[in-house]
């Protein structure tokens, strides 16, 4: 299972937030996409994830947001 995330609009730490939250309510394996606005969170994204254990697939600069992929571990 999939899932989508808009977090575009919230600051930091609400985009890492709802991220772990999206992620503990899909099976391991699974992906999530989280696309943010906050400049912060292409720190606080990847940080998410190696401490938590999850992959970060990708993480794409869209000009006004960026799109993180992350496999839920």
């Amino acid at each position: 299972m999939d899932d989508i995330l808009d977090a575009t609009g919230l600051l930091c730490p609400l985009p890492v937030l709802k991220a772990r939250k999206a992620l503990l309510a899909l099976p391991p394996g699974a992906l999530l996409r989280i696309r943010t606005s906050d400049p912060v969170a292409v720190i606080d994204i990847p940080h998410f994830c190696a401490e938590a254990g999850h992959v970060l697939l990708s993480a794409t600069d869209e000009g006004r947001t960026h799109l993180f992929e992350i496999r839920r571990g």
